[in-house]
């Protein structure tokens, strides 16, 4: 518990320990061997790149389970043991957990002439106070996917702003009263990202204690706007991530989704009865606001035992940045990457044939300068997301809101942070 309370300390301030191994942070003469775990599509084929070209510096890749699956769990049981890995990927939701738990190494001095090569929100998500534990991957900006033609045929304009999406939402019933606009965001991670668009934080930091602001009056004008539209009966109510909405895309009993850009591929290989018909536009404004929310995106992270922690940040930084490495993550993955030089990759204005031939990809390079940049993950994501989760799961039911759910995910996720030592503020 004395460690736990010192790890909120650490992290609250800006400082995570990172433990008294002797091999943590040490260097050493001769060729480099890094041990890399993850689960991307496409990591190993970046290695295999890195490995042909750097023979002083070798890397070996070890594909694990999804992250959220299990894979954080045998990361943290082998940081325990002393056997985690150099490099480890680490979605930014769960980075903050990795930095409480004082398993990660600090790696700013490596990164820092290396810094203005990435947007500066995106360093908030692998790190605190200025101080750096990992690379950033990829990033998730959001938009709105359509059905082009449904929209065409009921001469309906793409929405610009929320409002404009509300009156959509009543056009598309009116035109087909057995389709809807939009499913339900009921899934935690997807929700967090109109939270984010909208200013309305989650986590918070006050001098040494952690801030929970799920019930705040921001996230509760967020709530009540996707509360309006299922009381009106404007969005359908499917489980996330379930094979009755991706029929209902095909269908077109869905006519829009307003995803994060790896909802491209959800949608593409999901949804084949209607290849061809989709289209993107920029995500709905608030407010006349010019920002967006992100929902996704990882990092290389340094773990804390690692022995040649500048090597492993170098490659690390290569497999963000090289070109050839960055082609081959957005052909593989469909990232879009985090590096600014990432952005410019050609393969990122390739015409998708699944979007009538649209290169999609450009849409979002361009919306990525426009994350919302006030956002950050808190330390027990795994409570927030479940309770959270459970919640706007029940709201079909009529017997819950999106307000309760944030009220439970509020207290669910206070109760955790001060059952594992952690300074809650009031």
């Amino acid at each position: 518990m004395r460690t736990a309370r010192l790890a909120a300390a650490a992290v609250a301030a800006g400082i995570v320990l990172t433990g008294c191994n002797g091999s943590s942070g040490a260097s050493s003469t001769g060729p480099a061997e890094i041990t890399f775990w993850g689960w991307a599509a496409g990591y190993e084929k970046s290695v295999a790149l890195w490995n042909r070209t750097h023979p002083d510096i070798h890397v070996t890749y070890e594909a694990i389970t999804d992250g959220g699956a299990g894979g954080y769990d045998k990361l943290f049981t082998a940081a325990k043991a002393g056997k985690a890995p150099c490099l480890a990927q680490v979605g930014y939701e769960t980075f903050a957990s990795f930095l409480a738990a004082g398993v990660l190494q600090d790696v700013s001095d490596q990164l820092k002439p290396r810094r203005a090569e990435f947007a500066d929100w995106v360093w908030g998500n692998v790190g605190v106070d200025g101080r750096t534990y990992g690379v950033p991957v990829d990033t998730a900006p959001m938009a709105m996917f359509y059905r082009a033609d449904l929209f065409r045929k009921a001469h309906l304009a793409v929405p610009k702003t929320w409002e404009d999406f509300t009156k959509a939402a009543a056009a598309v019933k009116a035109a087909d009263p057995s389709a809807r606009i939009m499913n339900l965001p009921t899934d935690p991670y997807l929700y967090a990202g109109f939270a984010w668009q909208g200013g309305a934080p989650w986590f918070g930091t006050k001098g040494d204690a952690w801030s929970v602001s799920l019930d705040s009056a921001a996230n509760t004008e967020v709530a009540d706007y996707w509360q309006g539209l299922f009381d009106q009966d404007l969005v359908t109510s499917y489980p996330a991530f379930d094979a009755t909405l991706y029929s209902a895309w095909s269908k077109g009993e869905v006519w829009a989704e307003v995803g994060p850009v790896w909802s491209a591929s959800l949608i593409r290989d999901n949804a084949a009865g209607s290849a061809g018909k989709w289209a993107v536009a920029p995500m709905p404004r608030w407010n006349g606001t010019d920002t967006v929310g992100n929902s996704g995106g990882s990092a290389t992270a340094v773990m804390k035992d690692c022995a040649r922690p500048k090597e492993a940040t170098e490659f690390a930084l290569w497999m963000s940045t090289d070109t050839g490495s960055v082609s081959n993550l957005i052909a593989s993955a469909a990232i879009l990457p985090a590096a600014k030089s990432g952005l410019a990759n050609k393969a990122l204005d390739a015409p998708q044939s699944y979007y009538g031939g649209r290169p999609v990809y450009q849409l979002f390079r361009a919306e990525a300068a426009k994350v919302n940049s006030g956002w950050r993950w808190g330390p027990v994501m795994s409570t927030t997301a479940t309770t959270l989760g459970d919640g706007l799961g029940k709201v079909h039911t009529k017997q819950s809101t999106i307000r309760d759910a944030l009220d439970g995910a509020q207290r669910g996720t206070e109760s955790a942070l001060r059952s594992q030592g952690f300074s809650v503020s009031d």
